[in-house]
C-alpha cells in the first residue's frame, strides 16, 4: 500500500493569492508599499510557496514543483529589489515581462487541467505585462489598472485553494473549479 501524502496545493495557492492580493491592493493606488506587504512576500508568497513546491517534487508533480518553487523565489527576489531600493523602472519592465512569459508557458500547461487553474495562470500573465507596459511607460494608470486585475488574480487563487482543501474535508466538491472533461 503506497504512502498517503497531503495536498500542498492549497498552501501554495494560498501563499501565492494572498500575497498577490496585498501587494495589487498597493499597485491599485489603495496603499502605500510597508513592511506587511514585503513580510507575506518573504514568509507566505516566497517559503509557504517554496515548501510546498518541494512538496510537490515529493508526490512527483513536475508542474505544482516548478510553479510553486519559482513563483516562491520570485517573492523572494521581489522583496529583495524592493529593500534595495527598486531597480531601474525599463529593466524592472523586463524583469515582469520574462515573468510573464514563463507564466504564459506554465499557462499552456494548465489547458488539460480545471479552469479555475487556468485562469489563476491566464489572469498572472496578463499582470505580469500590464506591469511590464507600465513600467516601460512610466505610467502610473497601466500599473492601476494591472493592480485592479491582480487583486483579480489573487483571488482566483484564494478560490481554488479554498476550493481543494474544502473539497477533501468534506469529500465531495463544494465549490466548482470547472473540471476540464466533465460534461
Amino acid at each position: 500500500m503506497g504512502e498517503s501524502r497531503a495536498n500542498p496545493a492549497p498552501l501554495g495557492l494560498m501563499g501565492f493569492g494572498m500575497t498577490t492580493v496585498l501587494l495589487n491592493i498597493h499597485n491599485a493606488g489603495l496603499f502605500a508599499m510597508d513592511t506587511m506587504i514585503l513580510s507575506m512576500g518573504i514568509f507566505y508568497g516566497g517559503l509557504a510557496q517554496i515548501i510546498a513546491g518541494i512538496m510537490e517534487f515529493r508526490n512527483g508533480n513536475t508542474f505544482g514543483l516548478t510553479a510553486f518553487t519559482s513563483y516562491g523565489l520570485f517573492w523572494l527576489s521581489l522583496v529583495f529589489i524592493v529593500l534595495k531600493g527598486g531597480a531601474d523602472p525599463v529593466f524592472m519592465g523586463w524583469y515582469l515581462f520574462m515573468w510573464g512569459l514563463f507564466t504564459g508557458y506554465m499557462w499552456l500547461g494548465t489547458w488539460r487541467k480545471n479552469r479555475a487553474l487556468q485562469t489563476v495562470f491566464l489572469s498572472l500573465t496578463v499582470l505580469f505585462w500590464l506591469l511590464a507596459i507600465g513600467h516601460w511607460a512610466d505610467s502610473t494608470v497601466f500599473v492601476r489598472i494591472a493592480g485592479w486585475e491582480g487583486i483579480f488574480c489573487g483571488m482566483s487563487a484564494v478560490y481554488l485553494a479554498a476550493a481543494e482543501v474544502l473539497s477533501e474535508a468534506r469529500g465531495k466538491a463544494l465549490l466548482p473549479i470547472g473540471v476540464v472533461g466533465r460534461r
